[in-house]
């Protein structure tokens, strides 16, 4: 079941998702937003497969709403304006349905999104190891061995035990290759696997008795920490 919110400034979009929504057996609609402070409010507390996302709104363009949100579902694009149409893509938007939509063209696009999901799901079963270049050697890791990952200028270090590794790439670089699910980076400096962490508050966190800290510019990823202790 994909969980899915839909965000408009009119009613009468939302009522239209919702009616489209409850005739599609595999998407369940759980909340619709005409405020976007209120819809990422909700996106800071709870997990969703899919977005529905208008574009032209009074307070904020949903495009750049999207790109402020730190973690993102995939989106289905919905707005009255054809201009957009590659700038949604840019953002690899699953679908961009131009209003007025009907039926089959919404489930087309909600199709496409359920097979995004189910091959994004496919490859996170698959990734249990990463590769990485230390020093002329290519060295295979498994994500299960990872206590910690902290950039040190051009170089990264991976705690695993007996010995932390180092590579020369970015801490973004590696991020990339993490599944987002299980790795979360609370610094601009450190990258932390989920379930290795012991505890935490809104300013740091400890994994094997090592406190990091959180940055002021990844102050969701308490939220995030909160409601996963809820549900692990």
């Amino acid at each position: 079941m994909i969980r899915c919110i839909a965000i408009d400034d009119e009613p009468l979009a939302l009522q239209l998702i919702n009616e489209y929504c409850g005739k599609i057996s595999f998407l369940k609609l759980e909340k619709t937003f005409t405020n976007t402070d209120e819809a990422k409010a909700y996106l800071q507390h709870n997990n969703v497969d899919l977005l529905f996302l208008d574009i032209q709104m009074p307070d904020i363009n949903g495009m750049q709403f999207y790109k402020n949100l730190t973690e993102k579902p995939p989106v289905i694009f919905t707005t009255a304006y054809k201009d957009f149409a590659a700038e949604g893509f840019n953002v690899d938007a699953v679908d961009y349905l131009l209003k007025p939509f009907e039926y089959d063209r919404f489930l087309k696009a909600c199709y496409k999104a359920n097979e995004y999901l189910e091959f994004l799901s496919s490859q996170e079963l698959q990734l249990n190891s990463i590769f990485v270049k230390v020093n002329y050697e290519i060295m295979k890791i498994n994500l299960k061995d990872i206590e910690l990952i902290e950039a040190l200028d051009d170089y990264i270090k991976i705690y695993i035990k007996p010995n932390p590794v180092l590579t020369l790439m970015t801490l973004k670089s590696i991020q990339e290759k993490l599944p987002p699910r299980d790795f979360v980076r609370v610094h601009r400096s450190f990258i932390v696997p989920l379930n290795r962490i012991e505890k935490f508050s809104k300013t740091k966190l400890w994994i094997a008795g090592k406190e990091i800290p959180i940055g002021s510019s990844y102050s969701s990823v308490y939220d995030q920490l909160l409601m996963l202790s809820k549900t692990r």
